[in-house]
């Protein structure tokens, strides 16, 4: 069966292109022209150049394939322009869909985030079924991941799309080549250079048990549902620890309020605007961060038979990898 991942250049499109290799599936990958392609460095991959945004491309990368793993998505938490965002995540998202269903793919995962998903206000974990609207996302990266899972899954009501999405929650681990944002915090921590915290909370997974966990879903998951691929909750807090013992460090003891650390996210966002370079704090960044990002993966647990291994094992190989690969001197 050939199948068709997009974003395979990044982090957890990389993760669940290996997770097909390794089952023997024929693998193509969307990738723009002029991409990073450190991650698909040699892995027996078809490579067909073409972007979310050019629908013709999406056409001829979707030909003969049978299968659609869609991971790619446009993960900033600062953009100067939102608008751009909603053209990769939203309309990019129908797009390339619709490409593989008119090619003849039977079966499509979507790759959400649990950025859609309503933390509770109490730091219990949300689930697949805790209401949300778009009015609670914060940010546009939020925003346009919402409004993306809003457009596949009318595709699936209206359409009779064969889509099974799945919402990771942190991914953490090797091949973060950018890195992302979670990344760059367990960069800046092996480095020794984070003195202090703010008080929140992620949910955090190995790379490739959201890897795994996109395969189940494809295999087992019912059309139309969704399924959060999550690991282990952990405060702010607790990874930097965890961290600094990884890397003989001092774990920061300082907890900052948000609303100390909100003057220099917005000056941050100001230098970002003249240099173009995406600023380590971010408003939406904080306001996030007000609430703990707790979630169950029981959902995917039960019905896909999905499992995560410990967070620190997580942080073990993404600090490893971060380390060997020069990130961390």
């Amino acid at each position: 069966m050939t199948t068709l991942v997009t974003g395979a250049t990044g982090f957890v499109g990389a993760a669940v292109t290996r997770a097909l290799l390794a089952r023997g599936e024929t693998v193509r990958c969307l990738a723009r022209p002029g991409s990073d392609r450190r991650n698909l460095a040699g892995l027996d991959v078809d490579i067909a150049e073409g972007d979310l945004i050019d629908p013709a491309s999406l056409r001829a990368a979707a030909r003969g394939c049978e299968a659609l793993y869609h991971v790619a998505a446009d993960y900033r938490l600062w953009i100067p322009d939102p608008p751009a965002m909603d053209r990769v995540n939203v309309e990019g998202s129908r797009a390339v869909i619709r490409a593989a269903l008119e090619a003849g793919a039977r079966r499509v995962v979507y790759t959400s985030s649990v950025a859609v998903l309503r933390p509770h206000a109490d730091g219990t974990p949300a689930d697949e079924a805790t209401p949300t609207t778009e009015a609670d996302m914060v940010g546009a990266y939020k925003r346009s991941k919402y409004r993306a899972e809003a457009a596949v899954s009318a595709l699936v009501r209206d359409e009779g799309a064969p889509v099974v999405i799945v919402n990771p929650s942190t991914p953490i681990g090797p091949r973060d080549i950018k890195p992302t944002p979670t990344g760059r915090v367990i960069v800046e921590a092996a480095a020794g250079r984070m003195p202090a915290y703010v008080d929140t909370g992620l949910n955090v997974a190995h790379v490739d048990d959201v890897a795994a966990g996109h395969l189940l879903a494809f295999d087992k998951g019912a059309v139309g549902e969704r399924y959060i691929l999550g690991g282990e909750d952990m405060t702010l807090a607790g990874i930097l620890a965890e961290v600094a013992a990884l890397t003989g460090r001092r774990p920061p003891t300082m907890r900052l309020p948000h609303d100390l650390i909100l003057p220099f996210a917005w000056m941050a966002e100001g230098v970002a605007r003249i240099t173009g370079k995406e600023p380590f704090a971010t408003v939406d960044g904080l306001r996030m961060a007000k609430k703990r990002m707790f979630f169950s993966s029981g959902k995917a647990a039960g019905e896909l038979g999905y499992a995560w291994r410990p967070a620190r094992a997580a942080l073990a190989d993404a600090v490893a990898w971060f380390r060997d690969n020069g990130y961390v001197r």
